[in-house]
């Protein structure tokens, strides 16, 4: 049986927003559930509707989207997922929501399909969303990080080794095939780590490794695709 992912969409432009609305209701496995104006409007419709994944504008007036998704991960037990949408690749502001919590994100110009699918792994896998374009943003950053390198907690072996494959964008059932473990026992080190961070989610954690210099942007990856 199909898994429907219910999606609520953040866009303060009328227009823009309602051409996401008509081009992802038409795909399969989605269901818009609703619309929202601003920050504040996508904090009350997430908090009564409950969608699996918000697609979330960053530049809105009042509450922003950095802000919003700053909020979602404090305001619910179970916070959606949220896929920022945004016309530059390399806007500072995406990089701040990924900060904030924010799972992936893609771009306003891609395919609706690209979209729909990349809404659809957020929602139903543990990978990393389109791992390289998120490397390829930490690297663009000019200057230094947000604030100053202090290294990465004490992990494990395994959990540096987790890690590393998290940055490349590897699922746990792929990362469990690789380290020839169980799909338990990756689960288990990926909520250590990730308690250890401090870190939201998988995006957060890569983009932290990435500031502490554990990882290096500029190193290689995978081919550009969703991972999962």
């Amino acid at each position: 049986m199909t898994t429907t992912v219910t999606v609520l969409i953040a866009d303060d432009e009328e227009l823009p927003r309602t051409g996401l609305r008509t081009l992802l209701s038409a795909r399969p496995g989605l269901d818009v559930i609703g619309e929202a104006a601003d920050g504040a409007e996508t904090l009350a419709l997430a908090a009564s509707l409950r969608p699996d994944v918000v697609l979330m504008d960053v530049r809105m007036p009042g509450v922003d989207g950095i802000e919003a998704t700053r909020r979602l991960q404090d305001a619910l037990p179970e916070p959606p997922k949220v896929v920022v949408i945004t016309t530059f690749e390399n806007d500072e502001y995406v990089y701040d929501a990924l900060r904030a919590g924010a799972s992936g994100f893609v771009l306003k110009r891609a395919p609706s399909e690209q979209i729909a699918q990349a809404l659809r792994l957020v929602a139903t896998t543990d990978s990393v969303l389109f791992p390289d374009a998120v490397r390829r943003l930490v690297a663009a950053r000019p200057g230094p990080p947000p604030r100053p390198a202090r290294g990465v907690p004490a992990l494990t072996a395994r959990e540096a080794e987790i890690l590393r494959l998290m940055a490349r964008g590897l699922s746990n059932p792929h990362i469990a095939g690789t380290l020839v473990v169980s799909l338990e026992t990756v689960k288990t080190h990926v909520s250590n780590l990730l308690a250890k961070l401090g870190a939201r989610n998988r995006t957060q954690a890569v983009i932290l490794a990435y500031e502490c210099g554990f990882v290096i942007p500029g190193a290689g990856g995978p081919a550009e695709t969703p991972a999962g």
